[in-house]
């Protein structure tokens, strides 16, 4: 199996602050890895870096390609769909506005996205700012899904969400995750058990463990590295 993403020694200092110390993993091609911590410990900049978003040194390469020097809508233009933390839509533009500035292919797949996403089809004149948080949610995720990418960045998704919510867009990752590899930072540790098939922990921005999602099942493993219960 050929690999999405690998990264090798991969250091990014943000402010005098050492953030990332040597990161080096790799994302298979297919399905669901999720990249897991506590608060703060660098997952937001790993996916950051990744894009070339944030200045980082070592080796990066995605989908193929080595990154490490690239400007970042040259690699968004190799197939990476991103769904930042804090979804990032452009409050002033309509629903619309937004996915037809994000169409980066001939044939955007609106009528998957619409399936996916009904609402957005009938909310499409409606400012982005205007929508609730789930429904921007929505359209940050229909954003990357449009091009159909090979490579999906996913960042937090059921942050501030109510359960129903969180619930659709696990529904909606899984459906996506047929078509693109998917690289998930999530919290919420049913919705990793659920998707991801492969997790990576960061623990003060360094790797401390590569392996199955089973291994969220050892409940004495995910208090020691993420400190909480590892039940559903």
């Amino acid at each position: 199996m050929s690999n999405a993403v690998e990264l090798r020694d991969v250091h990014v200092n943000i402010a005098g602050s050492h953030v990332l110390q040597g990161v080096s993993f790799d994302v298979p091609e297919g399905g669901v890895t999720a990249l897991l911590g506590r608060n703060g410990v660098g997952k937001t900049t790993t996916l950051r870096a990744i894009l070339g978003l944030t200045p980082s040194t070592g080796a990066i390469r995605v989908l193929g390609h080595d990154v490490s020097s690239m400007a970042t809508h040259l690699v968004v233009r190799l197939g990476i769909g991103y769904v930042p933390e804090d979804r990032d839509v452009f409050a002033g533009l309509t629903v619309d506005d937004n996915l037809r500035l994000s169409e980066r292919v001939p044939t955007p797949l609106y009528d998957e996205v619409y399936s996916l996403f009904p609402e957005l089809r009938e909310r499409g004149r409606q400012l982005a700012g205007t929508l609730s948080g789930g429904q921007q949610q929505m359209l940050s995720i229909a954003r990357a899904m449009l091009n159909g990418p090979p490579l999906l960045l996913v960042d937090e998704p059921s942050k501030g969400l109510a359960p129903r919510i969180v619930s659709e867009f696990v529904t909606v990752l899984e459906n996506a995750a047929r078509r693109s590899t998917v690289l998930l930072v999530e919290q919420n540790l049913s919705v990793v058990k659920r998707l991801a098939q492969r997790i990576v922990v960061l623990d003060h921005g360094e790797v401390v463990h590569t392996g199955q999602a089973a291994d969220l099942n050892d409940e004495s493993l995910v208090r020691r590295l993420l400190g909480v219960a590892g039940a559903a």
